[in-house]
């Protein structure tokens, strides 16, 4: 592990802070395997994380000069892609409890693909979203051309994705990009707010309705049906809802995190 990825830790929910200011927090491969490794780990205790960077950036995307060799005849710009940050992106997709990103500065390229993957994206005026891959020749990773037309629609994502402009956050949230604006100096305690609240939550509903959305997102109507039905029944056989269900008979608040 390096020191590239800091863990805070504040009650039930942990931050996982990019931590490279030389860089603006451009990722390398072993940053990406190590947020990775993180996540999993993390999850295990927490009940909700949230993705941070700095003031100036949460991250300008990947490192290219640690990523690709003098001699690039015979490099494989994809291979990086198979090994390390896909993975890391299936394993945002699958993890357990909410994901909340506070987004400051820039979040580009495989960058802006981790803060858009999160549940709830907190983004400050200032900030910008940026899918700059066109400038150099190659085309957006991370999933970041399933996120951005799912997100805004085809339209939109192309403009974002030909054009290479910056997205600034009060456009991104109009466009839907977005969950919550403010201002720059309130983006952590913003998300820290609603990662709290998130742990308070019932953590085995939250994880449910986690996987049932990321599968949706790639079903008929019809297997949507089926998967609401399999996984309402996994829900109902929880101590979270007996204690809902509880709460609610009691007309009383539900303490899911007893």
């Amino acid at each position: 592990m390096t020191d590239k990825i800091l863990i805070e830790s504040k009650g039930a929910v942990t931050t996982l802070r990019l931590n490279d200011p030389a860089t603006m927090n451009s990722l390398t491969p072993a940053m990406a395997r190590e947020l990775h490794e993180r996540l999993v780990e993390e999850a295990k205790t927490a009940r909700a994380i949230v993705l941070a960077g700095s003031e100036r950036a949460f991250s300008t995307g990947a490192n290219l000069k640690a990523a690709i060799p003098q001699d690039i005849a015979s490099f494989d710009v994809g291979e990086t892609l198979e090994q390390d940050y896909n993975p890391l992106m299936l394993a945002i997709r699958d993890l357990s409890v909410p994901l909340v990103s506070a987004v400051n500065g820039v979040a580009a390229g495989v960058g802006a693909s981790i803060a858009l993957s999160c549940d709830i994206i907190v983004a400050g005026r200032d900030a910008y979203f940026l899918e700059a891959f066109a400038r150099i020749g190659l085309i957006p990773d991370g999933g970041a051309t399933w996120l951005l037309t799912r997100a805004v629609g085809r339209v939109r994502a192309m403009e974002m994705m030909l054009l290479a402009e910056k997205i600034p956050a009060p456009q991104a949230f109009d466009w839907g990009l977005i969950t919550r604006l403010v201002d720059n100096d309130a983006v952590e305690a913003t998300a820290l707010e609603i990662a709290q609240r998130l742990a308070e939550g019932p953590s085995s509903s939250l994880a449910l309705i986690r996987r049932a959305a990321w599968r949706a997102a790639d079903s008929d109507f019809e297997s949507t049906l089926g998967n609401e039905r399999e996984w309402q029944k996994q829900a109902g056989e929880t101590p979270d809802f007996a204690e809902g269900l509880s709460a609610f008979l009691e007309k009383r608040p539900a303490r899911f995190n007893e």
